[in-house]
């Protein structure tokens, strides 16, 4: 089956033999499951762009050239119709969305299959294969002969046409597959994934294209960052609107994040009920029960019977988020009990509501940490909590979720703190930039041990500082591993907050730092023992007269003497390093109060560049001493 690639700039050739010009692009007609090439574009000699009917005038395609029935005086040319794209211009080298792997990925080639002299579209090529096939034809054989060779051969990366939506062009007016699953038919998670691999540009125009309530929908899925970004491409009328059909928790969140002034003026645009919904929802702490809660619930009078709290939920449960439980309250609006759905639906119409409802209720303040109370709703199995007051009025509830999202937003802070990497789905896709951060990463340690070796040959210290660079590496893994030490003790339990904690981590650092201290002094005794048995044998070949055998000796002492000097300098900036692990834990658990970020990275750089600077800062004033 031939690609589009291998067919373009190959020659159009009339009826009497005479060629006419070279293949640029090819036409397709869209409303179909698998679209026929409908016209065949191409340059003449002088450059210029003519467009044929394939149907009308091609009676040959060979692999290697078009042939017409007619000759070139007898051609009528025609021009794209409304239905109609270019496949190299509309769709070659751009990003489309593939709407069942739910992913934005780019055409690097198009695969089309012949039957006779029809050509039909099949789909797009997004893998490497389309890329080395662009390139140089010859590599890409090159390249599957030698996967081939090595037992893991490439595979064709073919993403159907009628799961293509294209993103780069505004091409919604046109039918693209009869039977194409398109983006307002995805869930709103999904099409929220797909926006977020779009550039800012592109999400915004496609976003333009979901109806009002997959966009509020889609909008509660984003990231904050692409919230914001979306709001500030809308006009004002557009984005009150939007928020005013959200969640009032979601909508809150997006409002609390905008500056003042455009939050104000978007909330007035707003209808007053909608608008005293969000603002009521904005008073509360962020990251608190009251900051996740939705007022989105559904409560009535004890008294009220099942008939009419059926009635009531018809009437106004339309634009809820959901309904899992039916609240009800006293003539103060206190919270008294919750029922089921189920239980509504199997009581008689006439029964009474405080009847069926379950009386010892577990609740939350507004002012809890949304932590605890996704930790309760996991607890119970809860698909809702009540959020109440001192006076046990219903203020809102957490929805089950709502407590998702908290789990996985605190999951993932964990392991930024641990250092993990989060990534996306495709994260095993890596390309070099994240190999290069990963290995950065996991190897700290050397590639800063490689950029000091340098740094001393290109300033001429190599060799005074040749046993301090044997001793670094020790130092620095030292300091990897007491950062994660450091770092495991904020983890659990969220770290050394009370005093027999601390006592602890300061005892087991306490004697880390004396094992150090202890074999440090060992290695230097033994050193020193060295050091005397080759002086010895220097003197003696000196004495009989053997210079290449003394001059042998004074290298062997010299190394030693570096080593010596440098050993109780690694020693100490090993004891740095461990007792600074402690500075690391209580800044951790600091800016973990605070609700600020933690970068496990960050911090060993830190540390491994102090270490650094205690070590060779010593050693240098050892060598100092020795000369003095």
């Amino acid at each position: 089956m031939p690609y589009l690639s291998q067919m373009l700039s190959r020659p159009v050739i009339d009826a009497d033999g005479v060629e006419i010009g070279k293949i640029n692009d090819l036409a397709i007609q869209t409303g179909e499951v698998f679209p026929r090439i409908t016209a065949v574009a191409f340059k003449g000699p002088s450059k210029t762009p003519f467009m044929v009917s394939w149907r009308k005038y091609v009676s040959e395609y060979d692999g290697n050239r078009v042939v017409l029935n007619t000759a070139s005086h007898n051609i009528r040319f025609s021009y794209l119709q409304p239905d109609e794209l270019l496949l190299a211009r509309d769709l070659l080298n751009k990003q489309i969305v593939d709407t069942q792997g739910l992913k934005v990925v780019r055409v690097n080639d198009l695969k089309i299959s012949q039957s006779g002299k029809q050509l039909r579209l099949l789909g797009a090529e997004v893998g490497v294969l389309g890329i080395l096939r662009s390139l140089v034809p010859w590599l890409e054989r090159l390249v599957e002969a030698f996967c081939k060779l090595v037992g893991h051969p490439l595979k064709e990366n073919i993403i159907a046409w009628n799961y293509m939506e294209l993103v780069d062009r505004d091409l919604s007016s046109l039918k693209l597959s009869m039977t194409h699953k398109r983006l307002h038919e995805l869930h709103p998670a999904d099409v929220a994934d797909i926006l977020e691999q779009l550039k800012p540009q592109q999400r915004a125009k496609v976003f333009e294209h979901l109806d009002a309530q997959q966009a509020a929908e889609t909008m509660s899925e984003l990231d904050d960052e692409y919230q914001t970004d979306l709001i500030d491409d809308m006009s004002e009328s557009e984005a009150s609107e939007l928020l005013a059909s959200m969640d009032p928790d979601d909508a809150a969140d997006i409002i609390g994040d905008l500056p003042y002034e455009k939050a104000e003026q978007l909330l007035w645009l707003m209808g007053v009920q909608d608008s005293r919904r969000i603002r009521a929802l904005l008073g509360y702490r962020e990251k608190s029960a009251g900051g996740i809660m939705t007022t989105d619930f559904v409560a009535v009078s004890e008294e009220t019977s099942v008939a009419d709290t059926i009635e009531k939920l018809r009437a106004e449960s339309e634009g809820f988020e959901q309904v899992s439980y039916i609240y009800t309250v006293n003539s103060h609006g206190a919270l008294t009990g919750a029922l089921s759905m189920r239980s509504l639906v199997l009581a008689s119409p006439e029964t009474r509501v405080h009847e069926l409802a379950e009386r010892d209720l577990i609740t939350a303040g507004p002012d809890e940490d949304q932590e605890d109370v996704a930790d309760t709703i996991a607890k119970y199995g809860f698909l809702a909590l009540p959020i109440v007051d001192e006076n046990k009025k219903l203020l809102g509830i957490v929805t089950v979720d709502d407590a998702l999202e908290v789990m996985e937003e605190e999951h993932s802070e964990d392991l930024q703190i641990a250092g993990a990497a989060t990534g996306n789905r495709d994260e095993e896709q890596r390309g070099i930039g994240s190999l290069l951060r990963w290995f950065l990463r996991r190897m700290m340690w050397f590639v800063l041990w490689a950029v000091l070796v340098i740094l001393l040959v290109m300033a001429g210290g190599f060799e005074t500082f040749i046993g301090a660079l044997a001793l670094a590496p020790f130092v620095l893994l030292l300091a990897e591993n007491s950062v994660s030490v450091a770092v495991s003790d904020l983890l659990d339990y969220g770290g050394p907050s009370t005093g027999q904690a601390l006592g602890r981590l300061f005892g087991r650092t306490a004697v880390l730092a004396v094992a150090v201290a202890v074999l440090g002094i060992i290695l230097s005794l033994a050193l020193g023992a060295a050091l005397d048995v080759n002086t010895e044998a220097l003197l003696a070949d000196v004495a009989a007269g053997q210079e290449q055998a003394a001059s042998g000796q004074v290298l062997t002492l010299n190394l030693i003497t570096e080593f010596k000097n440098a050993c109780l300098p690694a020693v100490a900036a090993a004891c740095f390093v461990l007792f600074f692990s402690l500075v690391v834990t209580l800044y951790g658990r600091r800016r973990l109060d605070r609700n600020k970020e933690l970068s496990n990275t960050s911090m060993t750089f830190v540390v491994m560049l102090l270490a650094l600077a205690v070590q060779f800062g010593l050693t240098y004033l050892v060598q100092i001493l020795n000369m003095a």
